[in-house]
C-alpha cells in the first residue's frame, strides 16, 4: 500500500460560501508537487474544477445548503497519484445511472460529474459507514 507524501483535509459546512477556498486549495496543491513535469497550470484549473464541482454537487443534492450539515474533502498525494475523496451524509445515488449532460439544450445537471469525469483518471462513489465517498483519482506522469 503507498503512503501518503500529503494530505490535506478540510471539513466545511455545507454553504457554497466555502467553494472557493476549496478550489484554491486545488490549485496551490498543483503549484507544490515536487518532481511533476507536466502542465502545472492545466493540473492546478483541472484540481480547482474538480474539487468544486465535486464539492458543489455534495452541498447540492446530499445536505440542500443546510449549514448544521458539513461536507469533508480528503486530497492525499502519493507517490504517483493525488486521491480526492469527498465525503457527506447524504443519501446518496448511483453514479452508473448519471445521464450524460444535453449538450443541446445545456442545464446543470449532471455537467459537474461530466466534467470530473472527463478531466480524471478513475472517479467512483461508495457508501462508507454512515457517509457517502467520491473518490477521484488523478494519475502523475
Amino acid at each position: 500500500m503507498n503512503t501518503a507524501l500529503i494530505q490535506v483535509e478540510v471539513v466545511i459546512p455545507t454553504q457554497t460560501k466555502y467553494l472557493d477556498l476549496i478550489g484554491s486549495i486545488g490549485e496551490r496543491v498543483a503549484h507544490e508537487l515536487d518532481g511533476y513535469t507536466g502542465d502545472r497550470e492545466a493540473l492546478a484549473y483541472q484540481l480547482n474544477l474538480v474539487l468544486t464541482e465535486a464539492t458543489a454537487n455534495a452541498i447540492k443534492h446530499a445536505h440542500d445548503d443546510d449549514p448544521k450539515n458539513s461536507v469533508r474533502i480528503s486530497i492525499q498525494l502519493q507517490e504517483n497519484a493525488l486521491i480526492i475523496k469527498v465525503y457527506d451524509h447524504g443519501q446518496g445515488f448511483d453514479l452508473a445511472k448519471v445521464p450524460l449532460p444535453d449538450f443541446e439544450h445545456p442545464k446543470e445537471s449532471g455537467m459537474g460529474l461530466f466534467l470530473i469525469r472527463s478531466m480524471m483518471d478513475s472517479v467512483t462513489y461508495t457508501r462508507l459507514d454512515d457517509c457517502n465517498v467520491l473518490e477521484i483519482i488523478k494519475y502523475l506522469e
